[in-house]
């Protein structure tokens, strides 16, 4: 036992201090996040709770720093209501009765916190995780694209029925004014409730106007979404959103926002496996909801740092566990201007009808982006019209930029411009068959038996195909596995030389037993043809996921 903790602090001491690394530099580097900001809110010290707030909340109030509070259940803000709290107040969610705190439309939240004593929201349990409680919601009155008025009631599974006036959102009052929320932190919230709309988020925005301030919140360790925005005029600046399981900001049902200033701060391995995003922004979840007469979602977006945090980028994005870092949906407006994108495939992502037509696209600004470490910059959900869709956005006068590693920035549309000019003296080069190329970067995929006359531009999916259809063929669950109910993915990372063998394999999973079984299979692959790049052979690496989910 003394040797497990031994390993165990070690174990801890080495991840804390590489996830340490990032966010002391981008504190260092940025005044604004001195002070009030906390990445590792596990190590602080929360007292026990010495006032307990719960149901419905009728007159006005205030919270002391001197208190602990405890939210206990759903906790409600009746409308005409103003809940005030003291810079430096620390309240805590119940994780057993899944604590939350909404402010009803027509009340009013002031947590104004301090640079130096930020008001803090955060779990209740001596082991934090993310969802251990519900969130924070403020509903107002200004418009929706939704017909009628909107509702949050489903987030609730077990709401007492008088407690239903104290959901409702929309209204027609763009200057809707909910309060101030500024230095706040909000953490480890987000609880799952088996709803149609399913997870809290930490702070969830609906029919709020643009008198409310919200300004320097950050919201950390959040199973749902961290910031949710349905509607209104809300504007919000200096948000920080960390660890997030879900979308970091998320906007929807004809907002009209502006969000600057801002970090978003993502890991593979803490994202939901509907593949969440910094930024996601929508009209509509279903059309028949939506009244197309009003005005759909607009978002001008300034200033923002939209990170993935991975410890081996091309092993993570082999892997699949890294996607688009923005996603614009159809019937939007989009500005995003002076930020930066780095470590994602691809940095953006556009719903393939906005291609329909110029005047759609061009309300798609992307101006002075650095993409750092992007595969892709900006796609869409058709893979055909991607080159069309990087020659847009690659022009020159977008003064776009992009940068591997370290190397200094270089305008895309200059690098573009050389790619062109060298073309012909490509075709001419030796490749260097030493180096191990990713999948992404080669011409035609490894070929399997049946894939040799596929054309150059289907010989991925043909050899992904291939793959998948093995690894189905030759599955076994081991049974040491099985009997200790051991389950998770296996990310199985691979090689194929320029003989067409299947070489260098490695594996992360889980458990041993599993790891093992995933690159059994992998060994057990046939020689194929080799890659190829500019018509010569090149040794590849390609990575996959293998599930272990017991059906019994």
């Amino acid at each position: 036992m003394k040797n497990f903790h031994i390993i165990f602090w070690l174990f801890f001491l080495l991840t804390h201090s590489i996830n340490a690394q990032l966010e002391e530099e981008m504190v260092t580097q940025n005044e604004w996040l001195k002070h009030w900001t906390d990445f590792e809110p596990n190590l602080a010290d929360i007292n026990e709770p010495t006032e307990i707030l719960t149901g419905e909340i009728t007159e006005d109030l205030q919270l002391y720093k001197r208190e602990t509070y405890l939210l206990l259940g759903p906790v409600f803000v009746k409308e005409g209501v103003t809940l005030t709290i003291e810079p430096g107040t620390i309240i805590i969610g119940d994780y057993d009765t899944k604590g939350s705190l909404a402010i009803a439309k027509g009340a009013s939240l002031i947590a104004d916190g301090l640079k130096t004593d930020p008001i803090v929201f955060t779990s209740n349990r001596s082991v934090k995780k993310a969802g251990d409680w519900g969130g924070i919601i403020l509903l107002g009155d200004a418009p929706l694209n939704k017909f009628g008025r909107g509702s949050v009631s489903s987030f609730y599974s077990e709401l007492d029925p008088k407690f239903y006036k104290n959901t409702n959102y929309g209204g027609e009052n763009t200057k809707s004014n909910s309060g101030i929320l500024r230095f706040v932190r909000i953490e480890y919230a987000g609880k799952k409730e088996y709803t149609a709309d399913g997870s809290f988020s930490g702070l969830l925005l609906a029919g709020v106007g643009n008198e409310t301030i919200i300004e320097n919140v950050m919201v950390s360790f959040s199973a749902g979404d961290a910031f949710k925005v349905w509607g209104g005029t809300v504007n919000l600046k200096n948000m920080v959103s960390y660890r997030s399981a879900g979308n970091d900001f998320s906007f929807n049902f004809g907002t009209q926002s502006h969000l600057t200033n801002s970090l978003a701060i993502r890991f593979p391995y803490t994202s939901n496996s509907r593949g969440a995003r910094c930024l996601d922004i929508r009209s509509f979840d279903k059309k028949e909801n939506v009244d197309f007469s009003k005005k759909g979602t607009s978002l001008v977006a300034e200033n923002l740092d939209l990170i993935n945090n991975s410890k081996d980028l091309e092993f993570d994005i082999q892997s699949g566990l890294i996607k688009e870092s923005v996603y614009v949906g159809q019937n939007t407006m989009f500005s995003l201007n002076k930020s930066t994108v780095s470590g994602f495939k691809p940095a953006i992502m556009l719903k393939n009808e906005i291609l329909d037509n110029q005047e759609n696209l061009e309300k798609i600004k992307i101006t002075e982006i650095h993409f750092k470490d992007c595969v892709g910059y900006v796609w869409s959900n058709d893979t055909a019209n991607n080159k069309a869709l990087e020659n847009w956005y690659t022009n020159k006068e977008f003064l776009n930029m992009f940068s591997t590693g370290n190397r200094a920035k270089v305008f895309i549309a200059d690098a573009k411009k050389a790619e062109k000019e060298n073309k012909i003296a490509k075709s001419k080069i030796t490749v260097n068959k030493n180096l191990v190329y990713p999948f992404e970067l080669i011409d035609k995929a490894p070929a399997f038996s049946g894939c040799e006359k596929v054309a150059e531009g289907e010989s991925k999916k043909c050899f992904q195909k291939k793959i998948e259809s093995h690894i189905t063929q030759n599955f076994k669950y081991p049974e040491a596995a099985l009997n200790n109910n051991i389950e998770g993915r296996v990310f199985v990372m691979f090689n194929v030389d320029t003989n067409g063998h299947v070489v260098n394999i490695r594996s992360r999973g889980p458990d041993k037993s599993l790891e093992e079984e995933a690159e059994r299979i992998i060994k057990m692959l046939p020689k194929m043809q080799p890659a190829m790049k500019l018509g010569q052979t090149v040794k590849v690496s390609y990575g996959i996921p293998i599930g272990f989910k017991k059906t019994f």
